[in-house]
């Protein structure tokens, strides 16, 4: 006696990102309010980093909030209604709860019940991760239309007083919505990570050494001791630069080959924006020629992790829209530590 025959998902040959949107919080910290905290000042940051301000959500905004708000503007600009969403991913590292995921709670609160949905834990790479991960489902046929969203609310997440990391640190959102297209319009994605890397970016404490403490009766007993056990971000610049500078820009490249392009076939490259030195120089590595349009939203927005990537296309797209449609490269990288590049036409 044979076997059944099993049916398969109907199979589409090409995906593109149909819609952008995004959401900035409305508190902005400049240079000056940051060296209240730290013995710093406007011009040493702007010469180490680029960054002149950050935007920072405040205590009654939460990440599924600002996911929400990008996504509703992405969902509009695609054209889509989130009744037609495949599936929500949500990139983020900050969401405050290891279940249930925010993914979940976006997608009732868009309306697009019953989708799968799940969160991404992949730091500044968790953009890129997405688009990887919603470019598969589209072309394997198991949704037609995918919800993706980076997010990040960094400021639950900084102790003011750091100079490793903490200064550096924006919040925001940025979603896309990818689906079917007549032509290609997401390259094949390069990705991977090196563990053995993982201290080079980290928290300062985790959930269970807090736990162990509290059980031993050795917790901090005040409100402003306890406040200093909360988990921070902390990162050993030096090596995460050295790191992004010498692999990253080997990543894109790779991302060139594999899409089948040259540097000089894009209209602009749009990196993660970690610091406006290591955009420098992956710029002279990758050889880009002039007519690149290279995002620089960190000057505004600071180092937004997940958020990044869509936020500094938003930008970009804004100044110049005759953008629209053409190449663009996208990489991003960070803790874990972690990386993922596309070639992706420009909604």
């Amino acid at each position: 006696m044979s076997s059944p025959t099993l049916k398969q998902s109907p199979l589409r040959e090409h995906t593109r990102i149909h819609g952008l949107g995004i959401f900035r919080p409305d508190v902005i910290v400049t240079n000056d309010d940051v060296c209240q905290w730290i013995d710093s000042s406007d011009e040493w940051i702007r010469q180490r980093t680029g960054i002149a301000t950050r935007h920072r959500a405040n205590r009654d905004t939460s990440v599924i909030d600002m996911a929400e708000a990008a996504a509703i503007a992405a969902l509009r600009d695609a054209n889509i209604e989130a009744s037609q969403l495949g599936a929500v991913l949500v990139s983020t590292v900050t969401h405050p709860y290891a279940t249930p995921s925010a993914a979940a709670q976006l997608a009732d609160r868009l309306g697009a019940t019953p989708a799968p949905a799940y969160d991404i834990s992949a730091a500044c790479a968790g953009y890129c991760y997405g688009i990887a991960q919603a470019d598969a489902m589209v072309h394997a046929g198991t949704a037609e239309y995918v919800l993706v969203v980076g997010v990040e609310k960094l400021s639950d997440f900084i102790d003011n007083a750091d100079r490793t990391i903490s200064f550096l640190l924006g919040d925001g959102a940025g979603a896309v919505v990818v689906g079917p297209s007549d032509s290609p319009g997401i390259g094949p994605s390069v990705w991977g990570s090196d563990g053995s890397k993982h201290e080079a970016i980290r928290m300062t404490h985790s959930l269970l050494e807090i736990r162990d403490l509290s059980l031993a009766g050795t917790a901090p007993a005040t409100a402003e001791s306890e406040s200093s056990l909360w988990p921070t971000m902390r990162q050993d610049g030096p090596t995460v630069f050295r790191w992004a500078v010498w692999e990253m820009a080997k990543v894109a490249q790779q991302a060139l080959d594999a899409a089948g392009i040259s540097a000089d076939d894009l209209v602009a490259f749009v990196p993660h924006q970690a610091n406006i030195r290591i955009i420098d120089e992956m710029v002279k590595q990758l050889s880009l020629p002039g007519h690149v349009a290279v995002a620089r939203d960190i000057v505004d927005a600071g180092n937004t992790s997940a958020a990044s990537i869509p936020l500094a296309m938003h930008r970009l797209l804004q100044e110049n829209p005759s953008l629209k449609g053409g190449l663009a490269l996208q990489i991003g990288f960070g803790a874990g530590l972690v990386f993922g590049a596309q070639v992706v036409v420009l909604p």
